[in-house]
């Protein structure tokens, strides 16, 4: 994937306080492509995606559901740290889902999963699905959306489990449905 220009961008102003680009990573013949909403700090430094907190409760979810990393290919929709982990801006996302479109038409995969609201926001918005606000976006969760020639599979983030581990049988249950929908 011809990402050389993801690592010089400047096309929004996250580029002043990054270390890192972060691109996706994974199995670029992946069936299925999980998309968060943006590196952690520790991503940032380490230049690696989901090594932090999340990233271990990705990795419990995944083991749990028996899919390995290795399956999968992950990326976010903003591909540089958010100061202060807050909520990615319109213009961000702007700028910013061209890489986002590169992965996606390069990977090819049969199932999108946006991780979390913001994520699963720009891909129905990209794909015309309805609208749907915050309060409204749990009821997306682990529901199957078909469009064009993939589907869709919102999920709940990782990020979120940390804070509410009651969630986390479903998200082990959503996370196995997912490899029957293939």
């Amino acid at each position: 994937m011809n990402l050389k220009n993801l690592k010089k961008c400047k096309l929004c102003e996250l580029y002043k306080t990054r270390l890192n680009v972060l691109a996706g990573e994974g199995n670029i013949n992946a069936d299925i492509m999980l998309i968060a909403q943006a590196p952690g700090e520790l991503e940032d430094k380490e230049n690696r995606m989901f090594i932090g907190p999340s990233g271990k409760m990705l990795d419990t979810l995944l083991q749990n559901a028996q899919i390995s990393r290795n399956e999968i290919y992950i990326t976010n929709l903003i591909k540089c740290n958010l100061p202060q982990n807050r909520r990615p801006k319109q213009r961000e996302i702007k700028a910013c889902s061209k890489y986002l479109e590169m992965e996606i038409a390069e990977i090819d995969p049969k199932i999108l999963v946006p991780l979390g609201y913001y994520a699963t926001k720009y891909l129905f918005e990209k794909y015309s699905l309805s609208e749907f606000t915050k309060k409204e976006f749990p009821k997306l969760i682990g529901n199957i959306f078909s469009v064009e020639n993939r589907k869709i599979y919102p999920l709940s983030h990782p990020a979120s489990l940390l804070y509410h581990n009651e969630f986390i049988d479903k998200s082990i249950e959503n996370l196995k449905m997912l490899k029957s929908l293939l």
